[in-house]
């Protein structure tokens, strides 16, 4: 916002009076704040730093030491530089001692060896001020108005962060409370530069305050969040690492950070920012909207990596468009169905919300499954999913994972069915059951009282509730079809396999068959933290019992204390067998425990603090595995 000494010395007043640079030129683009014009040696009380100090010299002390003193004080103020009009005091120069004080302190020190108004200087240099004042009083007020427009059209995080580039000039970066890239935007810079080990380079800039500056990584960073629930950071690099960021810089990234909290809030219901971005990059995959080296960068950032994997393309798809026609996985209603039979219920947000439900069942079953893809709806009725694969050899067992899973999930999601009432069976005198009649009796809890006819099945052929008879419908199909296209090794070619696995699931709407389907292992504490991996306060508890060890391995990369403490815990707290699964001696694991005890002061012979550690590790795992 204000002008440096160097461009001072470049204003037609100042040259009139034929400056010369003694001493200090490296200080030369320190800002000037005002002009002050003095002719007592005590001036520097009644400064408060930033002023370009302007004297003819006939009020400073004769002694050397008093000269010393005079520039010492003004450095010591803050001061932006020094000029001295020569003739009055001064004929041939400044005395030496004033030069050498001033070029050890790297103070600016100029001879004018022309008499110049003084008037002319103030005038022309305060002007610059105002002028840079106004600009960026211009400046502020665009910022407020471009984000209340991004904030009223619901624009979407990315558009955000490219505005917020834009305004100021600088790569902005939006992370989770994990460290992990959202979104970035790198203002003309290399991108990939910008992103390499992100998550080390995030942990090391530690700014102090809600919204503050770094100066030793040179990052601009404010908490992004809303209601007391803070779920990311907003980072910008700012070039000048030696002088803080202009306040325009601060009310930008605050703005940003306010109108990306504000469009969560408003999409809070619908879907996850995580999940915004994967449907910004499968779509762009689809419609070539964007090139493929970027969507391959912008997916790695947010964790999934597409580069030299062997990708399929998935479609999941209702089998009918009408959200009342759906038939669930058992062949009876789809979860929420008998609510969208109801005529009242049925309206114009059935379709979206059924969307969505099947969003999140195949999020779920790609997390379940323990694959890395892209997920997100594709159109009005399907959701695709492009799966990234070690090998192609692990394609079929991949497939047949995820279809299982999704089936799981669908089925857990199901609301209970209550009995469907069924005519009583004539009983004799003592309440018995008659001899006669097709259907055993039941207890007050539903069991059969004696031994009788198998129990009848469900549609699906497993055991239906005891008590309850079910017709069995043969026609009966799952309600939703799973698609795969033809994998590929190369994501130059994903779209083809997307399209395909598209048409796929158009054309096997109406077939009678039923894909493969196998039921997964039971899901333990990782599968649930693998659920809730998107949630802002797990990511704050792995934040609050790892944080200053992930950050002390992020300064120490060759220690990594993490993996030890991760033997340690996978061992049942055995330090014998821990030892020999870090390969170290039982000294050295020792040592290692008890630094990691003094960082995260914690007691590792605690049962409680050392479960309350192994569930943090679990819940790392699972928000760092895609």
């Amino acid at each position: 916002m204000f002008p440096t000494v160097r461009e001072v010395l470049g204003l037609v007043p100042v040259r009139h009076g034929a400056p010369r640079l003694v001493a200090g030129d490296a200080g030369l683009d320190r800002p000037v704040r005002w002009v002050h014009v003095t002719e007592v040696p005590d001036i520097a009380t009644l400064l408060g730093g930033g002023e370009l100090v302007l004297t003819t010299g006939i009020g400073l002390p004769a002694d050397d030491a008093g000269l010393r003193a005079f520039v010492g004080d003004l450095a010591d103020v803050g001061v932006s530089g020094l000029v001295v009009e020569l003739g009055r005091r001064y004929v041939g120069g400044v005395p030496r001692v004033m030069a050498a004080a001033a070029e050890r302190r790297g103070l600016p020190l100029v001879e004018l060896r022309r008499a110049t108004p003084f008037v002319r200087i103030t005038e022309a240099v305060h002007a610059l001020i105002v002028d840079a004042q106004l600009t960026e009083l211009r400046a502020t007020e665009e910022i407020h108005q471009r984000f209340t427009e991004l904030s009223v059209e619901g624009a979407e995080p990315a558009e955000v962060l490219r505005q917020a580039a834009e305004l100021a000039g600088c790569p902005v970066v939006l992370e989770n409370l994990s460290r992990q890239v959202l979104a970035y935007d790198p203002a003309g810079e290399n991108a990939e530069l910008l992103l390499d080990g992100w998550e080390q380079h995030s942990r090391r800039i530690r700014p102090a305050g809600r919204t503050a500056y770094d100066p030793d990584s040179g990052w601009l960073v404010t908490t992004v969040g809303a209601r007391g629930q803070d779920w990311g950071r907003l980072l910008l690099r700012w070039p000048a690492a030696e002088a803080a960021p202009p306040t325009r810089l601060t009310i930008l990234i605050e703005r940003a950070a306010s109108t990306l909290a504000l469009g969560r809030l408003i999409r809070r219901d619908a879907e996850g920012l995580e999940r915004q971005i994967h449907r910004t990059l499968l779509t762009a995959l689809i419609d070539h909207s964007r090139p493929v080296d970027e969507v391959a960068l912008r997916a790695k950032a947010l964790g999934v990596t597409l580069d030299r994997r062997h990708l399929v393309g998935v479609v999941v798809r209702h089998r009918s468009d009408d959200p009342a026609g759906d038939v669930g996985p058992d062949g009876h209603d789809d979860p929420g169905t008998a609510r969208r039979r109801d005529p009242e219920a049925v309206g114009p947000e059935a379709g979206p919300a059924r969307l969505r439900d099947l969003a999140e069942a195949v999020g779920q079953a790609v997390r379940e499954a323990n694959l890395t893809a892209l997920t997100s709806a594709v159109d009005d009725h399907a959701v695709g999913a492009l799966l990234a694969l070690p090998d192609p050899a692990a394609e079929e067992r991949a497939l047949a994972a995820f279809a299982a899973a999704l089936r799981r999930v669908r089925l857990d999601a199901a609301p209970p069915r209550p009995p469907t009432p069924r005519p009583a069976r004539p009983t004799d005198g003592a309440g018995r059951a008659a001899a006669t009649g097709g259907v055993r009796p039941v207890d007050g809890a539903g069991r059969g009282a004696a031994p009788g006819p198998t129990r009848p099945v469900d549609g699906t052929g497993r055991g239906g509730a005891p008590g309850v008879v079910r017709p069995v419908d043969v026609s009966a199909r799952p309600a939703v079809v799973v698609a795969a296209g033809s994998g590929v090794s190369s994501l130059r070619e994903a779209r083809r396999s997307l399209v395909e696995a598209r048409q796929i699931a158009e054309a096997a709407r109406r077939d009678p068959r039923d894909l493969p389907c196998f039921r997964l292992p039971h899901v333990g504490l990782a599968g649930l933290l693998h659920l809730l991996r998107d949630e802002p306060r797990l990511q704050t508890f792995v934040e609050r019992e790892l944080g200053p060890l992930l950050t002390y391995d992020a300064q120490h990369p060759r220690e990594q204390l993490l993996g030890t403490l991760r033997a340690y815990l996978e061992q049942g707290r055995n330090k014998s067998a821990g030892a020999v699964a870090a390969h170290l001696s039982r000294p050295a694991f020792y040592e290692r425990l008890a630094r990691i005890g003094r960082i995260l002061d914690a007691d590792l012979d605690s049962v409680d603090q050392c479960l309350s550690l192994h569930v943090a590790l679990l819940a790392l795992d699972a928000v760092r595995t895609p």
